[in-house]
């Protein structure tokens, strides 16, 4: 009996049923068209030759230590990506869907990328989506770019009082005892730069990191600020006060209000408790003064207003008057 004919017809190479999934979704701009190269890259790929990678420059050597994730965490979509270069995030590399469209935003993020020296990676959606997987982000819309970030490396509680003592203006540290929420890290990090705060202390365990929920709250000001772990917050505590400094604890059964407290204008360090159970005895014992913010209508104040609000009451404190 004769074989039974195939009436689908051949498969193979660039014809048949398969003919229009080969063909791809979109055209691709060919390397030596792409305004993120770099001219020698443009040069190269004009040649056919493979261009050769960028390394990222290294941290500076001035920090120690490194975000529990060992190899940074991974920040996904067009805005997110464009503003974290926008403000010098550390990165290492830049990943773009190969069959993106044309966007503004992708176009100023890769050169932002570029400018920076940063390695840009041009990879399948599919990968992408396995990479979002494999940092915990599953099913994440990436928008076809993402950026990875370098693990952030912490000062030491010594170098951020060194550096504080370094500068122009009276120092002044924000210490966070077992704040927890990322978000009400980055908040308080963007309260300490608008006020002329010279970094925040956080303590190595039971407390918030700068993970990327920490980054996107402050709004790129942890690019700027220095962020000091130290093993025992109390102990950080009490070497600052032999150096000069003052210590101030916010709770809502201070001893004084903070509107009077007496050496605002002073060498200081603003201690903010945790979001439920505020200060603790230990660090609390630590303070030289309790300051109590007067407020009405509420019982407490959230971690990173009741930092707002206190910065910017030394701030106020320490402006002369015109």
């Amino acid at each position: 009996m004769p074989a039974k004919k195939n009436k689908k017809g051949p498969t193979k190479g660039s014809g048949g049923k398969n003919r229009r999934s080969l063909e791809g979704k979109k055209g691709t701009l060919p390397a030596s068209e792409r305004h993120w190269y770099s001219d020698k890259k443009r040069r190269t790929a004009d040649r056919g030759e493979a261009p050769q990678q960028q390394r990222p420059e290294r941290a500076s050597s001035g920090r120690t230590g490194e975000s529990p994730r060992g190899r940074g965490e991974l920040l996904v979509g067009r805005n997110p990506v464009l503003e974290a270069l926008r403000a010098g995030m550390p990165a290492t590399r830049l990943f773009l869907a190969n069959s993106l469209e044309q966007d503004v935003r992708v176009n100023e993020a890769a050169k932002l990328a570029g400018d920076a020296g940063l390695e840009i990676s041009e990879v399948p959606r599919a990968e992408l989506d396995r990479r979002c997987d494999s940092n915990g982000l599953p099913g994440a819309a990436h928008q076809g770019i993402a950026l990875q970030v370098r693990p952030y490396r912490y000062w030491s509680a010594e170098d951020l009082l060194d550096a504080a003592k370094r500068s122009e203006t009276t120092p002044l540290i924000v210490a966070l005892d077992g704040v927890t929420d990322p978000h009400n890290l980055g908040a308080i990090a963007r309260s300490a730069a608008a006020f002329g705060a010279h970094g925040i202390l956080i303590p190595e365990r039971r407390s918030a990191g700068v993970t990327m929920a920490a980054w996107k709250t402050s709004a790129g000001t942890l690019a700027r600020l220095p962020v000091a772990q130290a093993v025992n917050l109390t102990r950080a505590l009490e070497a600052y006060k032999q150096e000069g400094l003052f210590t101030v604890g916010l709770d809502a059964g201070g001893d004084t209000r903070l509107d009077e407290i007496a050496f605002a204008s002073d060498p200081l360090v603003v201690v903010v408790g945790s979001e439920g159970k505020g200060l603790s005895r230990l660090v609390r014992e630590a303070c030289d003064s309790i300051a109590s913010i007067p407020i009405s209508g509420a019982e407490s104040l959230n971690a990173s207003v009741a930092a707002g609000v206190s910065l910017y009451e030394v701030a106020r404190r320490r402006t002369p008057a015109r």
